[in-house]
Order: C-alpha cells, then sequence, then structure tokens
C-alpha cells in the first residue's frame, strides 16, 4: 500500500468534506496527531475505525486504501486456516531460530510497534488469539480479498470478531444495510 498517496486521498476528502484534522479527529474520537500522520503517509489509519472514517469522508475502504483508486474486481479468497498456520509458523520460529535471534525478535518488535500490541502475549490468550485472527482476515478484506463466513462462525468463538469481519465483508461487498 501506498501509504503517502491513501494520506493525500484522506486529506483531498476532508478538506472536499469542509471539515479541520481536529474535527475529522473528534468525530472519530481520535487525535488530531493521528489524522496528521495518516495525511503525512506515516501511519495508516486503524481497523477499528476505518469504516467510520469511510462514512465520515462518504468513500469506501477498499477506494481509500487504494488512495482513490477502484480496487480489482477478482477477489481472491483468504482462508482462516491460513491465516492460523500462519501464527503457528510464527511461533515456531521463536523455537527453531532461538527467542535472541535477530530476525525473530525484529519480526515481534516490529509488530508490536506497528501494531500497538504484545504479540506473544497475545498469541498465548485464545481470545486476543483470535483477535489477531480477525486483524488479519479484516487487513485481507481491506485490500481486496474475501473471506468464506461459514468457515469464519464454525472456527472463531469470538461471536464480536465474527461480526465484525461479517460487518467489513458486507461493506466490501457493497452492502451497507447489511454491514450495520
Amino acid at each position: 500500500m501506498d501509504t503517502l498517496k491513501i494520506g493525500q486521498y484522506i486529506q483531498h476528502l476532508r478538506k472536499s468534506a469542509g471539515m479541520t484534522q481536529k474535527e475529522l479527529a473528534e468525530k472519530l474520537n481520535i487525535s488530531f496527531q493521528a489524522v496528521s500522520k495518516w495525511e503525512n503517509g506515516d501511519t495508516l489509519p486503524d481497523t477499528g475505525i476505518l469504516l467510520d472514517l469511510c462514512d465520515l469522508l462518504n468513500t469506501t475502504a477498499d477506494r481509500l486504501l487504494n488512495g482513490g483508486s477502484f480496487a480489482a474486481a477478482e477477489r481472491k479468497l483468504m482462508k482462516l486456516e491460513d491465516v492460523m498456520t500462519g501464527f503457528q509458523y510464527m511461533e515456531s520460529m521463536e523455537r527453531l531460530f532461538g527467542e535472541d535471534c535477530t530476525f525473530f525478535t525484529g519480526m515481534v518488535e516490529g509488530i508490536n510497534e506497528k501494531m500497538n500490541l504484545d504479540l506473544l502475549a497475545s498469541l498465548k490468550d485464545p481470545m486476543r488469539r483470535e483477535v489477531l485472527y480477525a486483524e488479519v482476515l479484516i487487513q485481507g478484506i481491506l485490500s481486496g480479498r474475501t473471506v468464506d463466513m461459514d468457515e469464519i462462525e464454525a472456527n472463531l468463538q469470538n461471536k464480536k470478531m465474527v461480526n465484525t469481519i461479517r460487518r467489513y465483508l458486507a461493506k466490501a461487498n457493497g452492502n451497507p444495510q447489511t454491514a450495520e
């Protein structure tokens, strides 16, 4: 993703809506500095507020994350099983490489910083682990992929996460009435 292009698009939409950074931030219950970081291409909006941001700016998540361009029509299926396997591989890196290995610690530190979480603690807690799965699936949806809701409903215990994924998928599929 081109964070600078996305930031410029957010700024364009915000200004077109006649809002200041502070006004947009207040509507999203965040700091104006967060909006500034988006617009400068330093960070991206958190998935927890992305749909609200899109509603305020009258755009879709896929269009926003493509910097104003329409996403490709083809949507590749993202499997929950693959996401779970990916996290298992991440965990095995600690055992295979060693907890002090720069590759392992760099991966963990990078994820912790980008996601503002404690990856290793989240992987040890089943409910937080499901939140990680949901986060990856939502990011996939936002980048143009699709998911099998039957697989997700069958394998995730956290119904709030299931409903959040369903909401993102519905919005990405152009069904905002089923997204609420």
